[in-house]
């Protein structure tokens, strides 16, 4: 099936608006290929009558169903291992000083994808702080558009071979397995709280983070949406919170507010 310009163009719009994500030309060749026998098997004739089904959909179910194809959901425990060396030794000695008498520590991941990320945080803070973990509320927020990701992040399942990026003693401390998949360990899996969240949506969180996570999905969004989301990540830490990006992501405009610390880490002034 053929998706004209017109068609493309109504699509990634429709798209914009509502995630903030910007289609590149790329995704035209992507979406025909992978819509094209969906939409034959549905009975849907253009991708033009595609779009009204998307425009008229209130439960919101197809759009995500097509955000969920168009997006690549690729992450591993402890992926980029730099970032949670220096969350070891820099970020949670400062939160901890910091909030000495509240004993609250706010971590959020945001695109938390199928939950390796957020999971990877919980385990480096229970290993932290061993013993004295129950003298601290830190309970972390993981977020993502995606229904379909959420529900496996919650779920807590995964291959072995999704698990080789753990060390044995992490493997052994925080995972039960049967003979083909592995699974996060309860007290694990009550540390964080996964929800559904679109990032172009105002933030209302009551008190701010010492620390958000948000890699690999700004590469989806124009300059614009870009400007305005790490805005909202600005507003939404704490003076002298930490902002984790992907390494083929930066921050340039001066303007926003935050420290470059080193490449994929910066400091809100």
């Amino acid at each position: 099936m053929k998706l004209t310009d017109k068609e493309f163009n109504l699509i990634k719009e429709m798209v914009y608006n509502e995630f903030g994500i910007a289609l590149t030309e790329k995704k035209k060749t992507l979406i025909e290929s992978r819509f094209s026998n969906t939409l034959n098997q549905r009975d849907i004739h253009s991708f033009s009558e595609y779009f009204e089904v998307l425009k008229k959909d209130n439960t919101g179910t197809e759009m995500m169903e097509f955000v969920n194809r168009i997006t690549t959901n690729h992450t591993f425990f402890f992926r980029e291992q730099r970032h949670f060396d220096f969350m070891r030794k820099v970020v949670i000695p400062q939160m901890i000083e910091r909030e000495s008498k509240t004993r609250d520590l706010r971590i959020w991941s945001a695109g938390c994808s199928s939950g390796e990320e957020a999971y990877s945080i919980a385990m480096l803070l229970d290993d932290y702080f061993g013993d004295k973990k129950y003298l601290w509320d830190t309970q972390i927020l993981a977020t993502d558009i995606s229904t379909k990701v959420l529900t496996q992040a919650m779920e807590g399942r995964y291959t072995i071979d999704q698990t080789n990026q753990l060390t044995k003693q992490f493997s052994n401390k925080y995972l039960r397995r049967d003979h083909h998949y592995c699974y996060v360990n309860d007290r694990i899996k009550r540390e964080i709280i996964f929800r559904k969240f679109n990032l172009t949506s105002p933030f209302h969180f009551k008190k701010p983070f010492h620390l958000i996570f948000c890699r690999n999905v700004m590469i989806y969004f124009d300059q614009e949406s870009k400007r305005q989301l790490l805005e909202k990540f600005y507003n939404a830490l704490v003076p002298g919170g930490y902002l984790f990006i992907g390494h083929s992501e930066n921050i340039e405009n001066k303007k926003i507010g935050f420290r470059f610390i080193e490449p994929a880490i910066y400091q809100k002034i």
